[in-house]
């Protein structure tokens, strides 16, 4: 006796492309990480700076100094201190391409940190896309810019060609 398998899910599964069926998430934000490690080593140095002040030897400690030393070194800590727990807060949007809907979702963060929508378009009412190895541009019907997003990697490229092609007139 033979068994029929009956699940769709698997039949479907298997004959979907991974380009066509994984929703592809860009973001526009610019490299953050980089920014708060070079923020967090200047912290570090301020805050070594400051107390190393009191610890040089070598000039007598005028009172007409005192004062300014002081200040300098507060000035230093309180700088070295703000640096170091600097959090950076994020709003600029995400694009969500859903291969599922074939549509563009353009995701901002509200003031409680939560995504909401900004702008959803379908496949079908986008002008065209233009991709480089860096970056995709997507274009209104009339040709006019809508968005210039950057690209992680080459494959986020092709998994985006692969849901925009049919749909979306795609540039050289």
């Amino acid at each position: 006796m033979t068994a029929m398998n009956t699940n769709t899910f698997e039949k479907s599964a298997t004959s979907a492309t991974y380009d066509q069926s994984v929703p592809v998430l860009i973001a526009f934000a610019p490299n953050w990480r980089a920014r708060t490690v070079l923020a967090r080593i200047a912290g570090a140095f301020l805050i070594v700076v400051a107390f190393s002040m009191w610890l040089m030897s070598g000039a007598v400690m005028a009172t007409e100094v005192w004062p300014i030393k002081l200040a300098a070194s507060l000035t230093f800590l309180l700088i070295g201190v703000s640096l170091l727990t600097i959090q950076v807060l994020d709003a600029r949007p995400d694009a969500y391409f859903d291969p599922i809907r074939r549509e563009v979702r353009v995701l901002q963060k509200n003031e409680n940190g939560r995504p909401q929508t900004v702008l959803r378009r379908s496949y079908d009412t986008l002008g065209g896309a233009r991709f480089d190895d860096d970056q995709v541009e997507l274009y209104d019907v009339d040709g006019s810019l809508l968005m210039k997003l950057p690209l992680q990697s080459a494959d986020v490229g092709r998994a985006l060609k692969g849901q925009l092609n049919g749909s979306v007139t795609i540039f050289a």
